[in-house]
């Protein structure tokens, strides 16, 4: 079993072409929704303000409720994540929950860090203090295009945007320098982390930082792969099917599925 894991501003239908890939390549996938994302896009892109509910939701949400999934399993599950959700599948590797783990596009856990002016751009809203977290944080299309899809067509941009976009607690990347805790030293199932050579706001440079900061000599597999050209919509955009292919051919390679 696969568990695909989505990040901010986004639901599970953005894993909706992988998990028809995967299974034509013979590998059974599910994803799942973080809390309060368990709805139609349109659903969520509803009456925004008045969702307090998404507002309040915080990182040790997501690793709780991914937790509680993993432990109903009859056995380990390999997991994939995007974005938050890559970090999300490095901390729950990292805790031992996981068969292998692959984290696309990962947010950087605490500790790990980027000046880079696209990063620090990209992620003002979160950094600002004068943005409330009282309520859902609503990307508009211009965000999305520097933030997530710089390196798409405006058709596909914006196709993307309308198809995928939701609002977002913006507690969860406030959380990730004090919650998103790894141990880097510990012995791991197999990990990959990959990287877009054009993603803004979590620029490959940072990818490979985070890379660098897992131990060498502790028996784990971990590896690192760059996408040139790719962006942070890199699961989305036209060309997803060469990452996921790497993905899975790297899955069955390390972690193969009965």
């Amino acid at each position: 079993m696969i568990i695909f894991i989505h990040g901010m501003f986004m639901t599970p239908k953005c894993w909706e072409h992988w998990i028809e890939f995967f299974k034509e390549k013979g590998l059974a996938g599910r994803a799942t929704a973080w809390p309060e994302h368990n709805r139609p896009v349109q659903e969520l892109n509803h009456n925004v303000e008045a969702n307090s509910a998404l507002a309040q939701v915080g990182f040790s949400d997501l690793i709780a409720a991914y937790e509680n999934q993993i432990s109903k399993l009859p056995e380990q599950p390999v997991l994939i994540g995007h974005s938050v959700g890559g970090l999300i599948v490095q901390v729950l590797i990292n805790k031992g929950l996981g068969r292998a783990g692959v984290a696309i596009d990962s947010a950087p856990p605490a500790g790990v860090k980027s000046y880079k002016f696209s990063f620090l751009r990209s992620n003002f809203h979160v950094i600002n203090p004068f943005v409330s977290a009282k309520k859902p944080y609503i990307m508009k299309l211009r965000k999305f295009r520097y933030a997530f899809a710089n390196s798409m067509t405006r058709p596909d941009r914006e196709k993307a945007y309308r198809a995928y976009v939701v609002p977002e607690s913006i507690r969860v990347p406030r959380d990730l320098g004090k919650k998103a805790v790894i141990d880097f030293k510990k012995t791991h199932a197999p990990l990959l982390l990959i990287a877009g050579s054009a993603d803004h706001i979590i620029p490959a440079s940072l990818n490979r930082k985070n890379f660098k900061r897992y131990a060498r000599d502790n028996g784990s597999v971990t590896e690192f792969k760059e996408f040139e050209g790719r962006s942070h919509t890199i699961i989305l955009q036209p060309g997803w099917e060469e990452v996921a292919g790497f993905t899975c051919d790297w899955i069955k390679k390390n972690a193969p599925l009965k």
